[in-house]
């Protein structure tokens, strides 16, 4: 298919790379064109605008910061609503508010054209290797036309409705919020009582306290590095998202708007484009241990 890809970012950049090693032809864009280096040395084309990217495209893909940005893609100067016709599909990657992904649907619905919002999660080392799982909200048989496309990325769930992607990838984030402190809290109570790291880890990995976020993440923290890849501006732009879905959907959430309290204070703390896992930093510095842990610790995004 004819592809446009917008956003070339930590997660973006190698998904659109794998849909150039399926066999798409893309058109890239980019606000950094350096970031394409890599796409147009293996033939992709560039765009200098997303109007230009969607020209041609059977399937445009965007992936930018949240709904600003989306905002300023779709209906800016050059955007999608002014180049986009009947018949194309645009699926949107970003995290991004449930209602306005409604809003976006109904406006281009009114040209002819399907968006699905799509949005994803598993890091960057699960988008290098195509394993990256994409939460799709909208259209099912449009869903199911571009899966084929879709899951040279990673594993598709179609989740229902338009907005219906958004808001589970909102419920992910918000689980992995609530483990990331979770687990700086523990692993900083066990070393503190006396319980070596290693051991603690090991046993933290099984039974009820095992997590996604105790395998993947924990090993960032081991290094010091408290993963870069995802800065915690992004950590506080999600987790405003998240926060205003559930005063949307008139839900309490204590646990997420207390975690929200200590993103923000990692961010104060640490500076908002220090690593997401910083957050297990102010609970090591509160106590005044380390988690520190030698090993091969080979960050994911080189995996």
């Amino acid at each position: 298919m004819r592809i446009g890809f917008i956003g070339l970012g930590t997660m973006g950049g190698p998904a659109a790379l794998n849909l150039i090693k399926g066999g798409h032809d893309l058109t890239v864009c980019d606000l950094d064109r350096n970031r394409a280096e890599e796409h147009l040395a293996l033939g992709a084309k560039w765009a200098e605008t997303p109007a230009a990217a969607a020209q041609a495209a059977d399937i445009v893909f965007t992936m930018v910061f949240g709904p600003k940005q989306i905002e300023q893609v779709a209906g800016g100067d050059d955007g999608l609503l002014s180049a986009m016709s009947a018949g194309q599909v645009w699926v949107d990657m970003t995290t991004n508010k449930p209602a306005f992904v409604r809003e976006l649907a109904t406006t281009f619905a009114e040209i002819g054209v399907q968006l699905i919002d799509a949005p994803v999660t598993g890091a960057v080392d699960g988008a290098r290797t195509g394993n990256m799982p994409q939460f799709a909200g909208g259209d099912e048989a449009t869903v199911a036309r571009i899966r084929p496309v879709m899951e040279l990325m990673g594993p598709l769930h179609y989740m229902g409705s338009s907005g219906s992607g958004s808001v589970t990838k909102l419920a992910s984030n918000q689980l992995w919020a609530i483990h990331a402190t979770a687990m700086g809290e523990a692993l900083v109570m066990a070393v503190k009582s006396g319980v070596d790291l290693s051991r603690a880890w090991d046993a933290l990995k099984i039974g009820a306290s095992e997590s996604w976020c105790m395998h993947h993440d924990a090993p960032s923290v081991f290094a010091g590095h408290y993963d870069p890849s995802f800065t915690l501006d992004l950590c506080q732009k999600d987790l405003g998202l998240i926060v205003e879905a559930c005063d949307d959907a008139g839900t309490a959430a204590p646990a997420t708007r207390l975690v929200c309290t200590q993103f923000e204070a990692a961010r104060e703390k640490y500076g908002g484009d220090k690593g997401e896992l910083h957050v297990v930093k102010l609970e090591e510095d509160n106590a005044g241990v380390s988690l520190r842990l030698d090993g091969d610790w080979i960050p994911h995004w080189e995996k």
